[in-house]
């Protein structure tokens, strides 16, 4: 029951957060390009590598924090669901290009955030 309670906290803080960085996207930069979806998912991409790793490469991190961070903070910053949506409204909306680049910085720019994650951990230890 602890670690179902600690997934549903970090999930209750990352979706705070994830709201108030989409809200300072869409603040700064207006509505044009899904800005705050994409810099969660990249930022989601690059903390998940760096507690994962952490986690499993060494003790600095407990089974608990770990779900916490990953599955709850991780989980609720995250937003697949989101991009998902705003990528097939401009696909259906007529904005193949703008959605063809949305799918490719998403994609690419998570695996390389993720992987950036990885490597700083690795360079830390």
């Amino acid at each position: 029951m602890l670690r179902f309670l600690l997934v549903c906290a970090g999930g209750a803080l990352g979706s705070g957060a994830r709201f108030l960085v989409s809200a300072g996207m869409l603040r700064a930069f207006g509505e044009g390009f899904p800005r705050g979806t994409l810099v969660v998912n990249l930022v989601g991409s690059f903390l998940l590598g760096v507690v994962m790793t952490t986690a499993l490469t060494g003790e600095a991190v407990s089974d608990e924090l770990r779900l916490f961070l990953g599955a709850g903070l991780m989980g609720g910053f995250t937003t697949y669901s989101s991009f998902n949506y705003e990528l097939l409204a401009m696909l259906t909306g007529g904005q193949g290009l703008q959605a063809l680049l949305y799918a490719a910085a998403t994609f690419l720019g998570c695996l390389a955030s993720g992987a950036a994650g990885i490597v700083l951990v690795q360079w830390l230890s």
